[in-house]
């Protein structure tokens, strides 16, 4: 099912709809694009590929968006920074909290990118960082705000939801919270909801199918299912009035 056209819907293409050890589905990174504005939500192992598949240059990226540390959501920010820079010699913009940006640099990027010999010592040497406040909906561009909500997925570390223009939430990769759906739903008066589902039990980091299928139908029925795994035509059918995305399709939520 496609999403009629309106005017300026927001458009979403997910680079992948795998969990991350899927090996059939890349990296569950997702390109929202809206009034020509292109915007590639967290940046995995799999993304330079696919972006490759895709035919899209490094350039053509306005700007990325880090939920969280883990390498399907950031393995792939040292390729495209380093091209960017010494191919392209720009810097990419990227929208991150100021914590999340400190441990990005710190933990994740600094050993291969780290450079003394050409005074390259911090992110911004690489990146145009437009910092984010957790909570307060930010204008990314003419046409597209972002909320980073704080959600649980793995204790002790920073990790976010995103609302965009205040009707279309998406999880990244989060434990069951349904109280945060229902309030989404109902207080916020969100229209769209892209889940991370894992298919099987028991749940440990990620939200479960069998969890998601306990919330009202008529919440069900607008949420949209990514993160799975290999198994996944196993459970066509079976997901209650929830449905899968599929990776490299252009969904449009007016």
């Amino acid at each position: 099912m496609k999403w009629k056209d309106v005017e300026t819907p927001v458009r979403i293409e997910m680079l992948g709809t795998g969990s991350a050890f899927a090996k059939q589905y890349d990296n569950n990174n997702a390109l929202v694009t809206i009034n020509g504005f292109r915007l590639l939500v967290d940046c995995g192992v799999t993304a330079p590929r696919v972006l490759y598949q895709m035919n899209i240059e490094y350039p053509e990226i306005d700007g990325i968006l880090i939920t969280h540390l883990h390498a399907d959501h950031v393995g792939g920010l040292e390729e495209i920074a380093l091209k960017m820079k010494y191919v392209h010699h720009q810097k990419p913009v990227l929208f991150i909290t100021k914590p999340l940006a400190e441990q990005l640099w710190q933990y994740t990027l600094r050993g291969g990118m780290e450079n003394p010999a050409e005074q390259l010592f911090s992110l911004d040497d690489f990146f145009e960082i437009r910092y984010l406040e957790e909570g307060v909906a930010a204008e990314l561009y003419p046409g597209l705000t972002a909320e980073l909500i704080r959600t649980e997925h793995i204790v002790g570390k920073l990790s976010y939801s995103i609302l965009f223009n205040s009707k279309l939430f998406y999880s990244s990769d989060t434990l069951f919270n349904p109280e945060l759906l229902l309030h989404m739903y109902e207080a916020r008066g969100c229209k769209y909801i892209l889940h991370d589902c894992q298919l099987y039990d028991p749940p440990a980091v990620h939200c479960t199918l069998s969890q998601l299928l306990t919330l009202p139908e008529e919440l069900q029925q607008i949420i949209w299912l990514y993160h799975y795994g290999d198994v996944k035509d196993q459970f066509i059918g079976k997901t209650g009035a929830m449905r899968f995305m599929e990776q490299r399709v252009p969904y449009h939520f007016p």
